[in-house]
């Protein structure tokens, strides 16, 4: 079986002669999540994005956050031709060649250097619970110690979903593939946690979305 494209493609739009793609999601959620990674995020050092889409938000985080070296990666080479075009296009130098990682695979963590900030945003509802934990452990030792995890999505709320917009949503994933679906925001803290992590805050975000925050001590 084919490795599945996660997030998919739907709600992209096509690219533009230079390779760029644009999600209307990115464009909605950008502003506020650059301003959570700002206060969040250490000054300087090494910044890992997972799942990195279109290029829009890396290119935002970068912006604001200058003297961290960013890297974002992404599973499908439509995607990476992108981000790679969105950061020459702004001409941002703090921003490294996209590179080709499935999060979801064991073992990545020894592909990449101890990074100080590891990013994913809109990509734990799209997989399994036992993806979703292996991704957050892998993250965890890709962490240097006193790095940061930063997970931003839709989650169920103490074992519910609290909106009618997030059970047609959920609803609507489960349909597709049914190992994936909604996480709740307590049994992620928990994967966090398990994977040795230290929690540190959940922020609540626009369209009932939340960002998890954890550390490496």
């Amino acid at each position: 079986m084919p490795k599945r494209l996660i997030p998919s493609v739907e709600g992209y739009a096509q690219p533009d002669e230079s390779g760029k793609l644009f999600a209307p999601a990115a464009a909605r959620n950008v502003a506020a999540l650059t301003e959570v990674v700002a206060r969040l995020a250490p000054a300087s050092g090494s910044a890992l994005e997972i799942a990195s889409g279109t290029g829009q938000h890396v290119c935002s985080y970068a912006v604001a956050l200058p003297d961290l070296r960013w890297q974002p990666t992404e599973i499908d080479p439509v995607r990476r031709t992108s981000i790679d075009a969105r950061a020459a296009e702004a001409g941002l130098a703090n921003i490294a060649p996209a590179r080709a990682l499935d999060a979801t695979a064991p073992g990545w963590s020894t592909e990449v250097a101890p990074q100080d900030l590891i990013l994913l945003a809109n990509l734990l509802h799209l997989v399994s619970r036992e993806e979703a934990q292996t991704l957050i452990n892998e993250a965890a030792l890709a962490l240097a110690p006193g790095g940061i995890f930063l997970v931003y999505g839709p989650f169920s709320r103490s074992g519910a979903l609290t909106s009618e917009g997030d059970k047609a949503f959920d609803a609507s994933i489960r349909a597709k593939d049914a190992q994936a679906g909604y996480k709740d925001d307590g049994e992620v803290i928990g994967m966090m946690e398990a994977a040795g992590l230290t929690w540190a805050e959940t922020v609540e975000m626009p369209a009932n979305n939340l960002v998890l925050a954890a550390r490496r001590d």
